[in-house]
């Protein structure tokens, strides 16, 4: 059986006119996220740092996420789901060595791809302000560092530098990266069309690019169109499920806290919500067994 990790690659592949098809990979943060994600017919999820610290500590991304507690979730999603699974490895966890150590648990626990960003450590969300950035050269070791640690897993190599250092510098350390074996390159945050053209015009031709579409964050761009347009791989949306949980949940649990009873509120009853998580399935395979 091809691997999820050999599968994302071939879906990434240039086509015979030398552009890419665009991948569009929603946020998850559980097996139950994920499973969503994967029914509503996408053909890849991506573990976000924010939505992982968000579900699982209630804390914004500001670098509290442990590897441990990380590879936890890429272990119950990747169980869950066929799909191939990118999952936001922050910084690595540390220096090289731990960069090392981040991307063999975690290919083990089922990523297809790793993103590594070269953000100082605690790192922050790559929409938030106060970002710093690491040495080029030790940036570049951590790439040639899990490079060689993968066996499978594509490595994803993130630069934050567009809003710290400017726009040229973050398309050269996006380019050092590419030549430090780079499967995939994303630069985090470019503010305006501009920006994300320069970023396009450089790098589309050469090795799949990866863009974050988050609902009010800083970039320019708003839709896949726009990105297929310009020749990006990977489109992001890291938040959608937890940003849609936010905005009505409280509406549900002020209306069970004021009225006593969640009659009349549009959400799933339990047999349909076992349904979705496929109840019947696994009830017939455990008849197996009996």
């Amino acid at each position: 059986m091809t691997s999820a990790a050999t599968r994302l690659r071939e879906r990434l592949a240039a086509g015979p006119d030398g552009r890419r098809r665009l991948l569009a990979a929603p946020g998850c943060y559980d097996g139950f996220s994920a499973l969503l994600v994967e029914q509503a017919g996408f053909e890849a999820a991506f573990l976000s740092g924010a939505a992982l610290s968000l579900a699982r500590l209630g804390r914004p991304d500001v670098g509290l996420v442990a590897v441990g507690e990380l590879a936890d979730a890429v272990r119950a999603i990747a169980d869950r789901v066929d799909i191939p699974l990118i999952v936001d490895i922050d910084t690595g966890f540390g220096n090289a060595l731990n960069t090392q150590r981040t991307v063999k648990v975690l290919e083990r626990a089922g990523a297809a791809a790793v993103q590594l960003e070269d953000q100082t450590f605690p790192k922050r969300c790559g929409h938030i302000r106060g970002k710093g950035v690491i040495p080029v050269a030790e940036m570049v070791g951590k790439v040639r560092a899990a490079v060689d640690a993968r066996s499978e897993t594509l490595i994803i190599g993130r630069t934050d530098a567009l809003g710290v250092e400017g726009p040229q510098a973050a398309l050269d350390r996006a380019e050092a990266y590419l030549e430090a074996g780079a499967d995939i390159v994303f630069v985090e945050g470019p503010r305006t069309l501009e920006e994300t053209k320069a970023v396009a015009d450089r790098f589309a031709a050469r090795v799949p690019l990866v863009h974050n579409l988050v609902e009010g964050g800083i970039t320019a761009l708003r839709t896949g169109a726009e990105l297929q347009d310009l020749g990006f791989a990977i489109a992001l949306h890291p938040m959608l499920l937890l940003h849609g949980l936010a905005r009505y949940a409280p509406e549900w649990l002020a209306t069970l806290r004021g009225q006593g009873t969640t009659d009349g509120l549009d959400i799933l009853d339990l047999p349909r919500l076992n349904a979705v998580a496929g109840l019947d399935a696994l009830l017939a395979d455990a008849a197996t067994y009996a």
